[in-house]
C-alpha cells in the first residue's frame, strides 16, 4: 500500500494555514485528508489554530481593541507571552484575519495575509463534506487535539467539546474518515470514553516527555523514546491504533546529519500491530535533512523528491505534508 497524503493544516505551503483556502486547495492538489489543530475559545467553541497563542498566525497584535488581552502564561511547562484563544469569545476571534506563520520562507503565501478569517472545527467538517460530495470521494480528517491537560485546567475539557462537535457534524463512525491524534494519550482515552470511535493516533516527539504524564507523574514520567522501544510499541498496541512521529525518527543519519537511509521504526510499529505516520514533509532547505539541501538559501527547494521517496519507501502508512501536490507526485513515482 502506498501512503496516504495528509494536508498539514491544509495546503499550508501555499496559503496561510488553517484557512478555508488552504483546506480547499489541499483537496484540489490531491490530498486524501487534512489535519486541523484544535484549540478552544473562552465560550467553548473549538477553533483551528496551530497553537492557542495566536500572535504568529493572525493579525491580533495589530488590533488595538485587543491590546489588553496580551498575557504571559505557562503552557505545557513553557512560558509564553502573547494572545490566547481561551481569552476570546468566538464572536471576537471571528473578526481576526489569518497570517502566514513563516513569511520569511513562504513569501508567496504571505501575500494572502489578511484575506481569510479564522475557522471553527465545524467549518472544517463542512469543507470536507463539500469536497467529498464534489469529487465523489470520501476525504478524511486527522484532528489534532492540542494542549488538552492545560485546557482542562482552565475549565475547557477538549475531549467533551470535541465529542459534541463530531456528533453534531454527523461524523461519528464516518466510514473510517475520522482520525484523532494528540501528544497526550489521556485525551485520546477521553474521546473514546465519550463514544467517539475514530482511529486514535499517538503523536511522538523525537525528544522530551508527554505533558499529561509529566502533570501526573512529575519526574517519573516516561520519555517519548520509551514508547518507541519494542516493549513500548507493544504496550501501545490496543490502546491506540497508530503512532505519528517526527520524520527524523524515520531517517537514519550519521553524526554529521547525513542521511544513511531509513530506520526500521516503520517495520517495528507494524510488527506491533500499529499504523505509523510521520510529519512534516516540506521541500524547502530549511526543513530538509542535510543530505537533501541544495544551495544556500533556506527558502529554496532542495532535493525534496529524494527525501520524500526515502520516507515513503519504508512502507509508512501516511505522511503529513505542506505541499500535497509534491507528495502526490513523489508517491506516484514509487
Amino acid at each position: 500500500m502506498k501512503p496516504i497524503v495528509i494536508g498539514h493544516r491544509g495546503a499550508s505551503g501555499y496559503r496561510p494555514e488553517h484557512t478555508r483556502s488552504a483546506y480547499e486547495l489541499a483537496f484540489a492538489l490531491g490530498a486524501d485528508a487534512v489535519e486541523p489543530d484544535i484549540v478552544a475559545t473562552r465560550d467553548g467553541v473549538l477553533v483551528v489554530r496551530h497553537e492557542n497563542e495566536i500572535s504568529g498566525t493572525t493579525d491580533v497584535a495589530s488590533r488595538s481593541e485587543f491590546a489588553d488581552r496580551r498575557a504571559t502564561k505557562l503552557i505545557d511547562g513553557k512560558e509564553l507571552t502573547g494572545w490566547f484563544t481561551e481569552d476570546f469569545t468566538w464572536p471576537e476571534l471571528s473578526t481576526l484575519r489569518a497570517r502566514e506563520r513563516i513569511p520569511e520562507i513562504r513569501r508567496s503565501s504571505a501575500s494572502f495575509d489578511g484575506r481569510f478569517p479564522i475557522l471553527r472545527l465545524r467549518d472544517v467538517f463542512e469543507i470536507i463534506d463539500r469536497a467529498s460530495d464534489a469529487d465523489k470521494r470520501a476525504f478524511g480528517m486527522v484532528a489534532e487535539i492540542k494542549h488538552a491537560t492545560y485546557f482542562e485546567s482552565v475549565g475547557l475539557p477538549l475531549d467533551e467539546l470535541f465529542a459534541e462537535e463530531v456528533n453534531a457534524a454527523g461524523w461519528n463512525g464516518a466510514d473510517g474518515r475520522l482520525t484523532i491524534e494528540s501528544f497526550e494519550q489521556g485525551v485520546l482515552d477521553g474521546v473514546y470514553a465519550r463514544g467517539i470511535y475514530g482511529k486514535r493516533v499517538y503523536l511522538v516527539e523525537a525528544r522530551g516527555k508527554p505533558f499529561d504524564e509529566v502533570a501526573r507523574l512529575g519526574a517519573k514520567a516516561p520519555h517519548y523514546a520509551d514508547y518507541l522501544t519494542e516493549a513500548g510499541l507493544y504496550a501501545l498496541s490496543g490502546r491506540v491504533d497508530g503512532i505519528s512521529v517526527d520524520k527524523s525518527l524515520i531517517l537514519e543519519t550519521d553524526e554529521a546529519g547525513r542521511v544513511l537511509g531509513a530506520s526500521d521504526l516503520v517495520d517495528q510499529a507494524h510488527a506491533a500491530g500499529l499504523e505509523i505516520y510521520c510529519w512534516t514533509l516540506r521541500p524547502e532547505n530549511r526543513f530538509l535533512a542535510k543530505s537533501f539541501r541544495r544551495g544556500r538559501l533556506k527558502a529554496d527547494f532542495g532535493d525534496w523528491p529524494a527525501e520524500f521517496r526515502t520516507i515513503m519507501r519504508t512502507g509508512i502508512d501516511g505522511v503529513f505534508v505542506d505541499h500535497p501536490d509534491l507528495a502526490v507526485l513523489a508517491r506516484d513515482e514509487l
